[in-house]
């Protein structure tokens, strides 16, 4: 007896739908046995991650807050995979929309500039991040690179630019040498929605993102060509798409929506530039695009989720002592199931039987 992996005769659309459920309740299982392993009960661990913060208004706040930046960069992600173009680099696009963004902010401290600065802030950061992810797609098209090398790499030459940055010609003079800008002024910051807290307009921001992907992607033609050039590309020249421009416009939206989200991290909940300004929204994104299947909704609904276990770590490392990194590994092993999980969709298992062969012998 033999189990083996046999394709499907078509796409399981039941396996789509349930795929993320199977993923998470795996990752659940798996987070257990490691909770047991650190010495930790897993009951109150798993409380600690997914219930707690749940119960308490202003870490519901903080799950909003962590998961506008993480929708809005699955956003752009999911039309370049949708399209077939891997951008893996959106953490550096993230990176140098923030320091765009955080130029207009160092430039106009405290020259009583006018409510035009965080307009421009934003503008600014999206297109330094289009631009910025527009390097690997004309790598791709021009030269046939690896858009997944090259978007990669990026990562570090942007998280090493702000790091020069902010040690350097934007370092706080009056910061006590820590490796940070001054504070932004408040023409320079993203306003708050809630008093007190720290929910901000940025939140808004990626609802209208949210909504504006559903409509491309639903209803207009440029939807449609994204989605028929990353799943029948064949099909796709033939009905004239250009699949070579399509990376470009995937890439550029993506890196936009990257920069912008970096831009309100610094501009709302830090308010100036450091170093580690993210703790690796580009890379949860990625967890958070593939989790919500592509699908705008679906990504807003994952990025709560994954914003949940950010909030969920942090208390529990102070209530439970359980480091901070096993959120990562969570992370991690989710995106692994996730995965995983995604081949059945086109797969199946299947027990083989060996047939036995009977030889007789000459009478």
């Amino acid at each position: 007896m033999q189990l083996v992996l046999e394709k499907r005769a078509e796409r399981s659309n039941t396996i789509a739908l349930i795929s993320p459920l199977i993923a998470i309740g795996l990752t659940i299982v798996t987070m257990v046995i490691l909770f047991a392993i650190l010495g930790k009960n897993p009951l109150l661990a798993l409380h600690a991650y997914f219930i707690a913060p749940l119960t308490d208004g202003y870490s519901l706040q903080e799950i909003a807050v962590k998961a506008t930046p993480l929708v809005m960069i699955a956003i752009g992600l999911s039309l370049c995979y949708l399209a077939n173009a891997w951008n893996i680099g959106a953490e550096g696009q993230f990176l140098v929309g923030a320091v765009a963004g955080s130029w207009i902010a160092v430039k106009t401290q405290g020259s009583d500039a006018g409510a035009w600065v965080l307009p421009a802030m934003l503008v600014l950061a999206a297109a330094a991040g289009a631009l910025y992810a527009l390097i690997p797609a004309i790598c791709k098209v021009k030269f046939g690179a690896s858009e997944i090398l090259t978007s990669l790499m990026l990562v570090y030459v942007a998280d090493l630019f702000l790091d020069y940055l902010v040690r350097g010609p934007w370092r706080d003079p009056n910061g006590f040498n820590f490796p940070t800008t001054a504070e932004f002024d408040p023409v320079a910051t993203v306003p708050l929605l809630i008093e007190g807290g720290r929910l901000h307009l940025g939140s808004i921001i990626a609802l209208l993102v949210v909504a504006a992907a559903a409509i491309l992607l639903g209803r207009t033609i440029k939807g449609f060509e994204i989605r028929v050039v990353g799943a029948a590309p064949r099909a796709a020249r033939f009905g004239g798409f250009n699949a070579n421009q399509l990376v470009i416009l995937t890439f550029a939206v993506s890196g936009a929506l990257a920069g912008l989200a970096g831009i309100i991290e610094v501009a709302g909940p830090v308010g100036h530039l450091q170093p580690g300004v993210s703790p690796g929204y580009g890379f949860t994104a990625i967890i958070v695009a593939f989790l919500g299947r592509l699908n705008p909704l679906g990504i807003l609904i994952a990025g709560l989720f994954l914003a949940l276990t950010f909030i969920g770590g942090e208390q529990a490392q102070i209530a439970m002592k359980i480091p901070l990194d096993v959120t990562k590994v969570f992370q991690g092993i989710l995106l692994f199931y996730v995965l995983a999980c995604d081949s059945l969709i086109l797969y199946r298992f299947k027990l083989v039987f060996p047939s036995r062969q009977v030889t007789r012998g000459a009478g």
